[in-house]
């Protein structure tokens, strides 16, 4: 890949903008240019990728005739926004926001699962979300052995997925709580430290919390089958980073051996098996944090079902789950020449 790509990081100064400069850095992605951009109350601070610093500007419509790919993480108001002005200019979005992942026009899009559908774009493609992305690198794989008729899935997601003022607040709590004194919660609906609870979204008709209609639908549309029953509850734990989720998969058929499953997931890119029963070392948010793969383990049959199996898996929701997505997602469109 030649080095002629003017990129574009737009939500600079977030955690997920934070980790994208970081991805691009160590995968070496081959742009000519970079543009920071964020809001007006951001514009002039300071941000670095490849030991050079870059000074934030102001996102505005006319800063995209600039840009041939624009990673976006700035929340799903930005890009609805600024989506026109970008796509006027050539300039291809590849949005982090929950804004356009359910568009029948937009690709929804994990490269090693469904990388051909970028393809398709109409100058945006979106990154799925984050649970969706950790729980089906782990699925996919085996999915290939044998069609899945059910997904059960409990998430347990890292305080750093609800953003930067969350992460402090488990911070605060938590010497809070150890010198006892009272914890009032500020940016969470409940005390974080030494609990756990209902995923902080809102809760729908039908009872479930808006993180887990996401990880459902978005999974269907990701392996193109709505046939696919899928069921989730999404919890938020007191772990800085890295997502972890208990699975259960039920097969149209028999179940894989486990010693197949094993293989296809150690062939899969991006998936690492940790699985040492003997030493009861299974997936942990701390391994996985800062690490690009998704871990998985306590791979097993489930007794209750003949045709079902169990994982537990852990990723790094700003890697995996969101930075890395993107950037590889950037890749293909030029290593494909889309762009």
């Amino acid at each position: 890949m030649s080095k002629n790509i003017r990129l574009a990081v737009v939500g600079a100064t977030g955690a997920v903008g934070a980790e994208m400069f970081r991805v691009l850095e160590e995968r070496n992605f081959p742009y000519s240019s970079l543009h920071a951009i964020a809001s007006e109350r951001s514009a002039g601070k300071k941000v670095q990728c490849n030991g050079k610093e870059y000074s934030v500007e102001a996102i505005t419509p006319n800063i995209f005739s600039k840009v041939d790919i624009a990673l976006f993480s700035a929340g799903s108001e930005i890009t609805k926004a600024f989506r026109k002005a970008a796509n006027d200019t050539g300039c291809i979005i590849i949005d982090n926001s929950s804004a356009y992942r359910m568009a029948e026009d937009v690709p929804l899009v994990i490269p090693e699962i469904n990388g051909e559908d970028i393809k398709k774009h109409r100058g945006l493609i979106a990154v799925p979300n984050c649970s969706a992305i950790v729980m089906l690198m782990a699925v996919y794989p085996i999915s290939l052995l044998q069609p899945i008729k059910r997904i059960v899935v409990s998430t347990y997601q890292a305080v750093s997925g609800a953003g930067a003022k969350a992460l402090a607040e488990l911070e605060e709590q938590t010497r809070d709580f150890i010198a006892g004194k009272q914890i009032i919660p500020k940016v969470l609906q409940h005390q974080i430290a030494f609990n756990l609870f209902s995923h902080n979204t809102t809760i729908n008709e039908q009872g479930y919390n808006g993180e887990e209609w996401k990880l459902i639908h978005e999974s269907k549309k990701i392996l193109h089958d709505d046939t696919i029953s899928i069921t989730a509850t999404c919890v938020r734990v007191p772990v800085m980073r890295a997502h972890s989720e208990s699975i259960n998969i039920e097969f149209r058929g028999s179940r894989p051996s486990l010693e197949e499953i094993r293989h296809a997931l150690v062939k899969f890119p991006g998936v690492k098996i940790v699985d040492d029963r003997e030493a009861n070392y299974f997936p942990m948010p701390l391994d996985a944090s800062g690490k690009d793969d998704i871990l998985v383990g306590r791979i097993r049959e489930d007794i209750s079902n003949p045709n079902a199996i169990d994982l537990f898996v852990s990723g790094d929701q700003l890697r995996k789950g969101a930075a890395l997505d993107a950037v590889q997602i950037a890749e293909y469109l030029v290593e494909n020449n889309l762009v």
